[in-house]
């Protein structure tokens, strides 16, 4: 199984100017051809690569960038135009590749057997040879001990300027276990509700401090608006600005790894299904019936996209199944007789006109995704349902289940190894 892990780097203001140097370069070769591929240029791989001769005749400062980095230019190019092509074909309607901004880094992606490690000291090649190089070899101490057998390397720079390097490498895949199954739906109000075979429900609460966040970043935006651009308070304030939304990006991710670790890791099922109804139909839904109402029912910054990638590599890492099952009608439907019904985004409890069947909507959601994943196995019986709630903090994640007895259990996930 294939995995990456990012360390953080410690560099001289030389070695940190050359990789600023060496990412502008590269984001300028890719911001230009996405302009000519808009300007109506066929993308052709091979012949668009052999041009890289000429761009370097054109801006000979391309020359000092080392030549793997501005051929993954070309590779990360193609990727781009092969997945909007795909989805094209598909019957979507995707959005054309973007430029890449001046206030981001753009990642550069060296191959393991290009670098050379000297204890704890990673060595990036630059361009150019001879007098003509300008730019000496980047050392870079890493902080941490990198993976062994590692087979690529990406350089990239976070909201406060700090630089990391992220190796990827393969790891032994381990014995699956066994285990019942679970399923989960990805909602909007809770990040994630599942229910169990046995009738056992699990909520897992998202990130609580984006609303604080958001409103400090919009206070920052409006002071800085006030301010003369390029000025001394300008500057100021956008780096506050960085550092403020850098750090609520690291709790939101931080979150998504304990709720993903938690499902992977914690829970004794042994398959865990989700359902693939992205956020963005929800919320596109939502805004066709009521367009005066804006998005404020549906918006949060959890980032569902990312924790299914999360629950992807952790639930192959810790031997688990993972099956995405279409979930559409699953929270109109009823769980008990079948009935379909309209539910807005707005209606939280789902209560069914024939059965009366009366239940939170998410819960009705993810025993409907269960039920049609198990109908692909054969006949089941489902068990009286328990009442159980994983919660997860910005301190920690917990799990609380009352058992059929009345008896509360909570377990910190810090005790697991």
């Amino acid at each position: 199984m294939l995995l990456c892990k990012k360390i953080k780097l410690d560099l001289s203001e030389q070695d940190a100017a050359t990789l600023e140097f060496m990412q502008g370069k590269c984001r300028g070769l890719y911001n230009w051809w996405v302009m000519r591929l808009r300007d109506g240029e066929k993308w052709r791989f091979n012949a668009c690569k052999k041009t890289l001769a000429e761009s370097r005749a054109h801006d000979p400062e391309l020359n000092q960038v080392y030549g793997k980095l501005l051929a993954e230019v070309y590779y990360r190019l193609d990727g781009a135009m092969q997945a909007f092509f795909r989805r094209l074909a598909n019957g979507e309607t995707p959005g054309f590749p973007r430029v890449r901004p001046r206030h981001g880094f753009f990642t550069l992606c060296y191959p393991a057997m290009y670098l050379t490690l000297e204890g704890n000291t990673l060595i990036l090649p630059t361009g150019g040879k001879g007098k003509h190089k300008q730019y000496p070899a980047i050392r870079a101490a890493l902080t941490e001990l990198p993976p062994e057998g590692f087979r690529e390397v990406a350089i990239s720079r976070d909201g406060r300027g700090n630089y990391y390097a992220s190796f990827s490498y393969r790891k032994p895949e381990e014995a699956k276990r066994n285990g019942d199954t679970v399923a989960f739906d990805l909602g909007i109000k809770t990040l994630a509700t599942g229910v169990t075979e046995e009738g056992r429900f699990y909520h897992i609460g998202g990130f609580k401090g984006s609303r604080w966040y958001n409103k400090q970043l919009d206070t920052l935006r409006s002071k800085r608006s006030k301010c003369k651009k390029k000025s001394r308070r300008f500057l100021l304030l956008s780096k506050v600005y960085k550092r403020v939304s850098q750090k609520k990006r690291n709790k939101q991710r931080d979150s998504l790894h304990k709720a993903s670790h938690l499902i992977a890791r914690r829970l004794v099922e042994r398959t865990v299904v989700v359902g693939d109804l992205s956020q963005r139909q929800m919320a596109m839904k939502e805004h066709q019936e009521r367009k005066k109402a804006l998005n404020r029912a549906v918006y949060n910054d959890w980032g569902l996209y990312a924790f299914v990638q999360m629950l992807s590599y952790k639930c192959q890492l810790y031997g688990k199944e993972l099956h995405v099952l279409d979930e559409r009608n699953t929270s109109k439907q009823c769980s008990g007789c079948g009935n379909l019904q309209a539910m807005p985004l707005r209606k939280r409890t789902y209560r069914c006109a024939e059965c009366g069947l009366s239940m939170d909507r998410d819960d009705n959601s993810a025993v409907n995704i269960l039920m049609r994943f198990l109908a692909r196995r054969g006949p089941h019986t489902q068990a009286r349902p328990e009442c159980g709630v994983l919660q997860a903090t910005q301190s920690g994640v917990e799990v609380m289940g009352t058992s059929r007895e009345g008896h509360v259990q909570q377990l910190n996930l810090f005790d697991c190894v």
